[in-house]
């Protein structure tokens, strides 16, 4: 009989009542074991893409496109899936679980349709804040088994050829499956940085307003597909996935292999009483940019509380944006660039003149959260340096001082070490280079909470580059600097910093 995580809690209760008696409670021993039990089933690597194919603007492919109702939901909640095909076709959507499944990187969970595609409506751009927001009829819905863990999944939609001489045509959606148990690590997918990013369906992200890439009210909608991610490299498999697969999915991924226990969030999820709290620690993952100020008190309150967090990430916390409801009264489906988080960047240089012309602090310094911040330039390509080999973090991965992992800062990074933060320490630091020759420099840094965890950042978007390279993925390219891919440096690193949160020791 296959088992689902339901009859898995119940056969581990006997067990989980035995761990209690010599200390641990029933539920955290059953749970320790529920990423283990689900990476033990069948894998496949036809969660990727095949065939894609762009229309002439680049930024979508309107053969079939789609995007879903939540950014995240929890098992036994409907979920309507809004696809357009066009010419008119019908298609399926194959949804998959992505983690470690045996190195293959998914699990198919089901099959839904054949249905009937339809052309739905291109909709027009707001003129006052340059907003697109689909308002397609649903092609279906789902209501999530309530054995589907937690997780990431894709929903990858299919064209049905209508001769045998007719190609296929395919794109994702995606979203995320929540619950409400206390977990050891909470990973935070970044998806309102890939939906500010995102240029469907002409090229109207955050960064495209006329008056500058960084003006102030201009909002996206998670109501319309993902097109192509549009930096660094033009990556097939990001059509409607965001910019998951590209800089997140080898954590995950490395993550699930590991054993660890982890659930997952969006970011729109940081707004519930409790949702981060229950876990040991938390994961901003590789470019979490775009930030509602409710998502930072509720970070600076878990701190305080004692919450280990990991800032595997760079450019983080950095726009203030926050949520708003659809035209259609679903709530927290628009962002809207506000300003930013802290003081202004000063800078000399004619390129970024612009930024500061438009760009208004308008919410805390994310060093109260991060220790450190973005800096100017914001992007390049640099080694990450050890400069304090002696910490606990360094255990095991054999650096001294001086010491570098080639290409693993970039694109984007942090620095600035908050001067006030008592305790702060800094683990690597170094040059980056703009353009492949404007000089900056980067911080990564650690310091202590106040209940015995602490707060890491490691200041780059690259980071999960050195621990895992899973199928489908890239490596990128940018500012005349590429990481190495999977390297045990890294993956030693991010183990100390995981098993210590986990463990309570600071």
């Amino acid at each position: 009989m296959k088992k689902t995580r339901r009859s898995f809690l119940a056969s581990t209760a006997l067990p989980a009542l035995a761990a209690a008696a010599s200390g641990e409670t029933a539920r955290g021993a059953a749970r320790s074991r529920l990423i283990e039990e689900e990476n033990a089933n069948p894998g496949t690597t036809d969660w990727q893409l095949t065939r894609v194919r762009l229309n002439k603007g680049k930024y979508r492919t309107s053969l079939i496109e789609g995007y879903v109702s939540h950014q995240s939901i929890h098992a036994g909640e409907t979920l309507e899936f809004f696809v357009s095909t066009e010419p008119a076709r019908r298609f399926t959507i194959d949804l998959y679980r992505l983690g470690y499944y045996g190195g293959k990187g998914g699990r198919h969970m089901t099959r839904l349709g054949p249905f009937a595609g339809t052309i739905q409506a291109t909709p027009e751009m707001q003129p006052d804040n340059r907003l697109r927001e689909c308002e397609w009829e649903a092609s279906t819905s789902l209501a999530i088994p309530e054995d589907w863990p937690s997780g990431i999944y894709l929903g990858k939609l299919t064209t049905v050829p209508e001769s045998e001489s007719e190609p296929y045509w395919q794109s994702y959606t995606i979203f995320v499956i929540r619950d409400d148990r206390e977990a050891d690590v909470i990973f935070q997918t970044s998806d309102n940085t890939s939906q500010a990013y995102n240029r469907w369906p002409e090229n109207e992200s955050l960064y495209t307003d006329p008056r500058g890439a960084q003006a102030p009210g201009v909002s996206v909608s998670f109501d319309r597909p993902y097109g192509l991610y549009p930096q660094i490299y033009e990556n097939p498999l990001s059509i409607g996935s965001g910019e998951f697969l590209l800089w997140e999915f080898p954590l995950a991924y490395w993550l699930e292999k590991e054993g660890y226990d982890v659930t997952y969030l969006a970011n729109v999820d940081m707004l519930e009483p409790g949702s981060i709290e229950r876990a040991k620690v938390f994961l901003s993952v590789a470019h979490d940019e775009y930030w509602d100020i409710r998502q930072f008190e509720r970070m600076k309150s878990a701190i305080a509380g004692g919450l280990n967090v990991l800032w595997l990430c760079g450019n983080s916390v950095f726009i203030d944006s926050p949520f708003t409801p659809s035209k259609s009264g679903r709530p927290n489906r628009v962002i809207t660039r506000r300003g930013c988080f802290g003081e202004l960047r000063q800078d000399e240089t004619e390129s970024y003149a612009s930024i500061f012309d438009t760009l208004e602090s308008t919410a805390p310094d994310e060093r109260e959260i991060m220790g450190v911040r973005s800096v100017v330039p914001f992007n390049g390509g640099g080694d990450w340096t050890c400069r304090n080999a002696a910490h606990w973090v360094f255990e095991g991965t054999g650096m001294t001082d001086g010491d570098s992992i080639p290409g693993l800062v970039g694109w984007e990074h942090h620095g600035e070490p908050d001067p006030d933060r008592e305790g702060l320490e800094i683990l690597a630091e170094g040059r980056v280079w703009a353009g492949g020759t404007r000089e900056g420099k980067y911080t990564a840094v650690i310091f202590p909470g106040p209940r015995g965890n602490f707060v890491f950042n490691a200041s780059t978007v690259f980071w999960n580059m050195g621990l895992a390279s899973p199928p489908g993925h890239w490596l990128p390219w940018s500012h005349f600097s590429r990481p190495h891919g999977p390297d045990e440096r890294v993956q030693r690193i991010t183990k100390n910093l995981l098993d210590r949160a986990i463990k309570g020791m600071a």
